[in-house]
C-alpha cells in the first residue's frame, strides 16, 4: 500500500439549518509532507472534536481505488485527493484486509487501526445531497482511522507496511457493516468488547445490541 496524496484542510464556514458551522472536511493535497501527532494532523483543521480528533481517530485514511465509484456518481464535482476527507489517500487501501487493533509503519510514523469513518451532515453538505450518506454506507468501504503509536512524517511515496497483526479481530470493513446492520453479529460484538484499540464510548453503544 502506497500513499499517493497528503492532505489536510483549512477551516471552512457554511450555514447549515441557519447556524453558522465550521468544518474541516475541505482537505486539499499538499506538496509537503504531513505530520501525524497524538491527536491529530499538524495543520489540519479539527472543528469538532467530539466526532473527529483524538486517541482514536487521529489521522483518517481512504482508499485511492475507491475514487472512480465516487467520480462516477458525482462527476460534475471538482474532483482531487483528500474529497472524501481524508488526510492521507493511499492506493490499494482494503478495508476487508485492514484488521482492528494491526499496527502498521507508515512513514516515520507507527500507526494502529481503530475504527470506520461515519458519515455525517457535513459529508452531506459537501456532496450537495443527503443521498451520499446512504450511498455511502451502502458501498461499505468506509476508510479508516488510526491511532498514531509513534508520531513522525508521512510523504508521497511511502508505504504503509504491516509490522504487527492482531491474533483475533475483526476486519473495518465487517466494523462498518456491524454499525449499521439491522440484524448484528454478536460474535463481532464480543471480540470488539475484548478490544484495547476502539473508544469505550463505542462499546458501550455497541454492548446495548448484545441484550
Amino acid at each position: 500500500m502506497k500513499i499517493i496524496s497528503t492532505n489536510i484542510a483549512q477551516p471552512t464556514l457554511f450555514t447549515w439549518n441557519g447556524k453558522e458551522v465550521t468544518t474541516g472536511i475541505y482537505k486539499k493535497p499538499t506538496d509537503v509532507p504531513i505530520y501525524l501527532g497524538k491527536e491529530d494532523v499538524i495543520g489540519d483543521e479539527v472543528s469538532d472534536r467530539r466526532v473527529h480528533g483524538g486517541e482514536f481517530k487521529a489521522c483518517y485514511l481512504f482508499s485511492a481505488n475507491h475514487y472512480p465509484y465516487w467520480r462516477g456518481l458525482y462527476p460534475n464535482l471538482e474532483w482531487t485527493y483528500g474529497m472524501l476527507g481524508e488526510n492521507l489517500t493511499v492506493e490499494d487501501l482494503d478495508e476487508t484486509k485492514l484488521i482492528i487493533g494491526d499496527i502498521y509503519k507508515l512513514g516515520s510514523a507507527i500507526v494502529q487501526i481503530t475504527i470506520p469513518r461515519e458519515p455525517c451532515f457535513k459529508f452531506a453538505y459537501k456532496f450537495g445531497t443527503d443521498d451520499v450518506l446512504q450511498q455511502f454506507i451502502n458501498h461499505g468501504y468506509s476508510g479508516t482511522y488510526v491511532r498514531v503509536i509513534e508520531k513522525g512524517k508521512v510523504q508521497v511515496g511511502d508505504n504503509m507496511e504491516l509490522i504487527e497483526s492482531t491474533k483475533e479481530g475483526i476486519s473495518i470493513f465487517q466494523l462498518f457493516d456491524l454499525l449499521y446492520a439491522v440484524k448484528k453479529n454478536k460474535d463481532h460484538i464480543q471480540l470488539l468488547m475484548n478490544s484495547n484499540s476502539i473508544p469505550e464510548k463505542l462499546k458501550k453503544r455497541l454492548k446495548l445490541f448484545m441484550r
